[in-house]
């Protein structure tokens, strides 16, 4: 990855979406993966400390997003960036160009994303990018979401997981082995799930290796 001289900044909500990349890029001063936890509090505390040491060649917010497009299977890796140089990148990288609306809470059924899909227009949903973005801009830092479906528009979560988070956002798997234990049906649902989270940030992953070493 030696045609990067300034840091990129690689911000991932959870440890888990961010696990798969880190496992696969060499640790660089070239690159910093930054681990903001969910919502917009904790990633504007955590985007805005990283901003105050260093200034970044540009963002990329990266992890998860809910499926609000029918068309859009699971681990379709999505963009949307205002930069051209850096849309061109994206897209050279074989990512597919889109709208995504950053929400407040967690988008739990087929019911809400058909919703929010009508609303607006959007792609695909999740929980960060908004923020992030307002803060790249007020730093003169260019940016872009890079997202990868894990859940479709047709379907609904498992379990309502804003019930499950604490107020910092963060999950409470106190909550979560009570959830389970009080429906065990879901269990099936929940290792999909997980399966499919998987394989969504592996892919994600590898997108992102693509886009950094500047290969297709």
């Amino acid at each position: 990855m030696t045609e990067i001289t300034t840091p990129v900044f690689v911000c991932f909500a959870l440890p888990e979406e961010a696990r798969p990349f880190q496992k696969r890029v060499p640790k660089s001063p070239a690159i910093r993966v930054i681990v903001t936890g969910m919502g917009s509090r904790n990633t504007e505390r955590s985007l805005a400390a990283a901003l105050g040491e260093s200034k970044p060649a540009f963002v990329l917010t990266c992890g998860l997003a809910g499926g609000l497009d029918a068309a859009l299977p699971p681990s379709t890796v999505l963009f949307e960036t205002g930069d051209a140089a850096l849309a061109a990148r994206l897209s050279s990288a074989g990512l597919r160009a889109a709208r995504f609306h950053c929400a407040g809470r967690i988008v739990v059924t087929a019911f809400e994303k058909a919703a929010l899909r009508r609303e607006t227009g959007a792609d695909a949903v999740e929980m960060e990018s908004g923020c992030i973005h307002a803060i790249c801009r007020r730093h003169g830092v260019r940016c872009a979401t890079v997202r990868v479906i894990s859940d479709t528009a047709s379907e609904d979560l498992p379990l309502d997981f804003n019930a499950l988070a604490t107020p910092e956002m963060n999950m409470d798997f106190g909550k979560l082995a009570l959830a389970v234990a009080r429906s065990p049906g879901r269990i099936p649902s929940l290792l999909r799930l997980q399966r499919r989270v998987s394989m969504a940030a592996n892919a994600l992953a590898e997108k992102l290796v693509a886009i950094l070493d500047g290969r297709p």
